[in-house]
């Protein structure tokens, strides 16, 4: 081992041991500094950059739909709304529904009206679309019958529709009133309206009117047409595989409505409901299975 190797291992641990020697000699004197001065030194730490919680973001249209315009919270929709289109400026049919949410429904529709009797499968949708000639505007004739809750309509409750010419949508021969339907001419046949025609020929006319209007792409006026002819005659038979298509669509929009109000315990409506799907398809098992669990939730219910 050369002298200068021997060197370096006695020179080295000295030098590191004077490192820490002066480091605890300045720990020391910090120590007798603090002492003296009566005030512990204070170290300062870095704080570490402050990052920007992200904004939450709006509900979705869909969700603003049906737990708040659909349920009548009108307060929260709003709202909801308006947070939507701060993000989405451009979406119009938030704007329209915003508009239907503010706007007087008396100064859009007209102050004249004609009574209108509810029948089962009826919804502010639906009569929206038959009516005013667009099912988004279910909102303000929901509001234009003072409803607090625009999910729920009773079969016989009493609405009004609109007879103003002006009202966007609306049709230009006005619907007859019960009176007029209770009233049928005296040559009629049984069962048959004022004009003569019967129910069932009705029905069937809507029916074909309905298929006219699906082959033409209107799609919604199509299952609004079929729904009506539906309420004429449940047990109208499809006349082709596209009648029977759109049948199967209002049977699954009745049904999803309906468990809707069972949920909210809303059991008479639901099971009207679900008496309708059954009149139209006595084998629609779903229907079948919840309208049993609303009959025995109403019995429950009668025993507390």
């Amino acid at each position: 081992m050369t002298f200068a190797y021997r060197s370096l291992r006695i020179v080295l641990p000295l030098a590191l041991a004077g490192v820490a020697g002066c480091a605890q000699m300045t720990t020391l004197k910090n120590k007798v500094d603090d002492r003296l001065s009566g005030s512990p030194r204070v170290t300062v730490e870095r704080a570490a950059p402050e990052t920007e919680a992200p904004a939450t973001a709006p509900p979705s249209l869909r969700a603003i739909v049906s737990d708040d315009l659909q349920r009548g919270r009108y307060t929260e929709g709003e709202r909801a709304l308006r947070q939507y289109l701060a993000v989405h400026p451009g979406d119009r049919t938030a704007q329209a529904l915003l508009h239907q949410l503010t706007v007087d429904p008396a100064r859009e529709l007209g102050t004249r009206s004609r009574s209108y009797t509810v029948r089962p499968g009826d919804s502010y949708s639906i009569l929206a679309a038959r009516y005013l000639g667009d099912a988004q505007r279910f909102l303000i004739l929901a509001r234009y019958n003072d409803s607090s809750d625009p999910s729920m309509l009773r079969a016989g409750q009493t609405l009004r529709l609109p007879l103003a010419a002006g009202s966007p949508g609306a049709e230009t021969s006005p619907v007859a009133t019960e009176a007029d339907r209770a009233a049928p001419a005296a040559s009629a046949a049984p069962g048959a309206g004022a004009s003569g025609e019967s129910t069932v020929a009705k029905a069937r006319r809507l029916q074909r009117e309905s298929l006219s209007l699906l082959a033409q792409g209107h799609k919604d006026r199509a299952l609004v047409q079929l729904d009506e002819a539906l309420s004429l005659d449940p047990r109208l038979k499809p006349s082709n595989p596209q009648a029977a298509a759109m049948r199967q669509q209002l049977l699954s929009a009745y049904h999803q409505r309906a468990i809707v109000l069972y949920r909210d315990q809303k059991l008479d409506p639901a099971i009207a409901l679900w008496d309708h799907v059954l009149a139209i398809d006595p084998s629609y098992e779903p229907a079948v299975v919840y309208r049993a669990r609303a009959l025995e939730l109403k019995q429950r219910l009668k025993q507390f």
